[in-house]
């Protein structure tokens, strides 16, 4: 059996919730186990936490509910999630076509402007590149 069974309390050492309260409230392996409390409920390394003398009368994997209530029986703060309130997403808009006035060509230069493209340049046979 090791140290950190569930319900062991804990403060965790590292990381931003370091010198919170916590409680042990599944064992993964020797390694990591999962706390909840004054934390966010999630999986940490043993080695970032001190066991406390305190062990709370929890099951495995009890949910989060059950944790706050074991903490508010003993005094202690609990880490409160907050709903995010999500903002309905805008409607896609069709992007409309700008009126413009066309003006022909013919009103702008006085006169009809024609394209002329250039001829291209024989290309040379494989006997006239070998000389």
């Amino acid at each position: 059996m090791s140290i950190f069974s569930v319900g062991r309390m804990c403060v965790k050492l590292a990381g931003r919730d370091a010198g919170r309260k916590c409680v042990v409230v599944e064992k993964i392996d020797g390694q990591f186990v999962v706390v909840d409390g004054h934390v966010r409920r999630r999986k940490v390394n043993v080695k970032h936490l001190e066991p406390l003398n305190q062990i709370l009368n929890l099951k495995e994997k009890a949910t989060s509910a059950e944790v706050k209530a074991a903490f508010e029986k003993m005094g202690l703060a609990v880490w409160e999630t907050k709903q995010k309130k999500t903002a309905p997403r805008p409607s896609k808009q069709k992007k409309g076509k700008k009126e413009t006035e066309r003006i022909p060509e013919k009103a702008i230069s006085g006169k009809t402007e024609t394209k002329e493209t250039k001829k291209k340049a024989p290309q040379k046979t494989k006997e006239e590149k070998n000389d």
